[in-house]
């Protein structure tokens, strides 16, 4: 446990980040099985769409350090290729 009151303010610090990580990995999550949900129904345009909300996203996540930048570039790279092959 921390004892300092600087070790405190970062293990506070600490929980908040974490915090904040999950909720935007999730955001990040759920935007990319739309995208999957649009390709597999068929519907190209709808994914594509979706696509174009996810990728920012992506790339922010990414920026900020939440997922490594091959994760970010492999995750777009799929979802461009599932697009491609229903469009």
């Amino acid at each position: 446990m921390a004892n300092t009151p600087s070790a405190k303010k970062r293990a506070r610090q600490n929980k908040t980040n974490r915090d904040k990580n999950i909720a935007l990995k999730n955001r990040m999550r759920t935007s990319v099985k739309r995208v999957l949900q649009a390709a597999s129904e068929g519907n190209s345009e709808e994914a594509s769409n979706e696509y174009k909300k996810a990728q920012p996203l992506i790339d922010s996540l990414a920026r900020k350090g939440v997922i490594h930048r091959n994760k970010a570039a492999n995750q777009k790279s799929k979802l461009v290729k599932i697009i491609q092959s229903i469009g």
